[in-house]
């Protein structure tokens, strides 16, 4: 990744934050833009970070998201106009604002983090499931368009992930519930997942796109 420039949304922590770490570490200049410089639910926020942007930029993260629990009658207009313009406007805003510089270039890597719950789903996950899907639509139909000029699109699902908001909204009781579930026994760790954010993204990656790759240590398999 020397010289190129990536961009991750959601890197302050989390699988944000591996991933724009393992960047750097590659060799990437990574933009990690906090919530005042770029609003990711407001569009106007989002175009406005575009437009001031002095460097062009090779590859894209859609890394953030927001997951809130309701059910088919329970979920307000509100948190259905937050999920759907942080999760999915978003990640279409910025790569409509960044996609023709990388066509233009003829390099560019795109790369959505979605979730097994865009695959599979469970109870009160309605809008989270919704909008994850959408974005492995989207990652489908951009891929077709961009993949004859050098851009190559890709997503990843990620299972339950070990991370401090995991270990927040679970007790050890439920986490080991999880794990239960999961053939591997264990949840990932947000470098896991960033190593393979950065596989697709490298130059190494030069045939793959179009793709969703689950890394649920075989949940989604059982």
């Amino acid at each position: 990744m020397n010289g190129r420039t990536a961009l991750v949304t959601g890197a302050s922590r989390g699988i944000g934050l591996a991933i724009a770490d393992r960047f750097e570490a590659l060799g990437a200049t990574v933009l990690r833009p906090s919530r005042a410089e770029m609003d990711l639910a407001s569009g106007a926020s989002v175009e406005a970070y575009l437009a001031a942007l002095e460097t062009p930029v090779d590859i894209l993260v859609n890394n953030a998201g927001i997951n809130p629990l309701a059910g088919v009658s329970e979920f307000t207009d509100g948190d259905m106009a937050l999920a759907l313009s942080i999760n999915l406007e978003a990640p279409l805003r910025l790569t409509r604002g960044l996609a023709p510089g990388m066509r233009q270039r003829g390099y560019g890597r795109i790369l959505n983090i979605s979730s097994i719950f865009g695959v599979v789903s469970k109870a009160r996950r309605v809008i989270y499931s919704t909008t994850k899907a959408g974005l492995i639509g989207f990652t489908k139909a951009a891929a077709v368009e961009l993949a004859p000029h050098g851009v190559l699109v890709n997503a990843v699902a990620p299972g339950f992930v070990d991370t401090a908001l995991t270990r927040q909204n679970n007790s050890p009781e439920q986490i080991q519930a999880l794990c239960v579930q999961i053939p591997q026994n264990r949840m990932a760790t947000p470098p896991e997942i960033a190593e393979t954010a950065a596989f697709l993204c490298s130059s190494a990656n030069s045939y793959i796109t179009g793709q969703t790759i689950r890394i649920d240590g075989g949940f989604t398999c059982l």
